[in-house]
């Protein structure tokens, strides 16, 4: 389930960090009812030592300028963000608390809710193109000669990426439903180049992708990419994507 949530500034316009992917976590744990928050704030679905929180979002959608010297950017006018779960529980405890409120804080910023509109987008087959709506985030933390620790990112059209997006797809999907995830690996491949971005979240510079791409693979595997997001750090604001109509490139 999926929710597209349109906002409208309570001024002109709406003045944020321009990394603010923080802001909008925030806001979103703020939003949903006590129990609801706990769980997926403190606990998530648990493989192993990892937890998976389940949800993604995308990027604030709308128009916008950009002041790099202040590190601030404006949106003007309406905006959109679409969080995408595949918990039910997580999404109506979300839309709810939007409506009931009617309003938000994305920082010290108040934003009005002007609607919420709850989608079920569905893939059917083993084969689906998707468009990411925030970047894909897929990495590795390894060793160097001294022992010491650093994060290698890699890109879509690697074999590590697919590697890496493929196991990770497998393991969401034990700890969502407790059981092996389904024979088959998850092939992907980019259409033209992907753009990089650098996010700084709490401090953290992280790389990840924007691009479309067409994914061959289990469909319950492909089905909870869409749901819960591709790639790591989905609950930061990563990996959320949305499927292109037939043909679409």
């Amino acid at each position: 389930m999926r929710l597209s949530i349109t906002f409208s500034p309570a001024g002109s316009s709406l003045r944020l960090p321009t990394h603010y992917n923080r802001l909008l976590q925030a806001s979103l744990y703020a939003n949903l009812d006590q129990i609801t928050a706990a769980f997926f704030h403190d606990r998530g679905f648990l493989h192993g030592s990892r937890s998976f929180k389940m949800f993604t979002f995308s990027r604030l959608m709308g128009p916008y300028e950009i002041n790099a010297r202040e590190g601030v950017i404006c949106f003007n006018g309406s905006l959109k963000l679409v969080v995408s779960s595949p918990s039910d529980d997580f999404c109506g405890s979300l839309a709810t608390c939007l409506l009931a409120r009617g309003s938000i804080l994305l920082g010290k910023e108040e934003v009005g809710i002007e609607k919420v509109e709850v989608q079920s987008p569905t893939i059917t087959g083993e084969r689906a193109i998707v468009r990411t709506l925030s970047p894909i985030v897929v990495y590795s933390t390894l060793s160097k000669a001294d022992g010491a620790k650093y994060t290698c990112y890699f890109q879509p059209g690697e074999p590590e990426f697919e590697e890496q997006l493929c196991d990770n797809l497998r393991k969401k999907y034990e700890a969502v439903h407790g059981c092996p995830a389904p024979d088959g690996t998850v092939r992907v491949r980019p259409f033209r180049q992907p753009r990089m971005h650098i996010v700084k979240y709490l401090g953290t510079v992280i790389k990840g992708y924007s691009c479309t791409l067409q994914l061959e693979g289990p469909q319950a595997l492909l089905q909870l990419g869409l749901d819960a997001g591709f790639g790591a750090k989905n609950s930061q604001g990563f990996g959320c994507v949305e499927l292109c109509p037939a043909g679409a490139r």
